[in-house]
């Protein structure tokens, strides 16, 4: 997608041409060749995890993460080819592998246990909460909804998967995913006190 937009913006393709630059200059040992790829990548992939994961904090580490990554794989780049979706496939590796840690996350601890390190930044924002809502709260809030609203919410609101996946690991229909997260926002938004309104439409 984005090489075809590049054929129609010649701005595109100067600055996809100037980034298989930046990475050659990079995959040569220049520092300055990170600086400038930082630079030029950082935004949309800031954007890329925001959007994953309704966390800015989390898209924050996950954006170093990422380029950790970018540094230590920086070889596996095949020069001039497009750098974009390279390190586009880097930050989806970032990804998967931050969601499969959640999940290993939610089957040994509890998914409320595992929400804590983020319920505060995630759950409230979601939620519409004041921050001077108690995350203790908040954790026995959940405790009350039945488990599979309960995951189901977790992992869309928290953990940032889609309804198709939650749908997937749970072999039931993307509809009743979003209902079961539904129910649990609506039972949440009751039981702390803050109004309900109706689930997002999204993936």
């Amino acid at each position: 997608m984005e090489d075809f937009a590049a054929l129609a913006d010649p701005e595109a393709t100067a600055e996809s041409r100037d980034l298989v630059a930046v990475m050659a200059a990079y995959q040569a040992g220049e520092l300055e060749g990170f600086r400038r790829l930082y630079a030029g990548l950082s935004g949309d992939l800031r954007r890329f995890f925001e959007r994953a994961t309704r966390d800015r904090t989390a898209a924050e580490d996950l954006l170093q993460e990422a380029f950790l990554q970018i540094h230590r794989s920086r070889h596996t780049y095949q020069p001039e080819l497009p750098v974009r979706p390279w390190a586009f496939g880097v930050a989806r590796h970032v990804l998967g592998r931050h969601r499969r840690d959640a999940l290993r996350r939610s089957r040994h601890q509890g998914p409320e246990l595992a929400a804590l390190e983020e319920i505060q930044s995630s759950a409230l924002s979601t939620l519409g909460a004041a921050p001077a809502i108690d995350r203790r709260e908040i954790e026995s809030a959940l405790a009350r909804i039945p488990p599979a609203g309960r995951d189901a919410w977790l992992l869309h609101h928290v953990h940032g998967f889609s309804f198709q996946e939650i749908a997937r690991r749970f072999s039931i229909g993307v509809g009743a995913a979003k209902l079961r997260s539904s129910r649990a926002m609506k039972a949440l938004r009751e039981s702390l006190g803050i109004g309900v309104q109706e689930e997002k439409e999204d993936g």
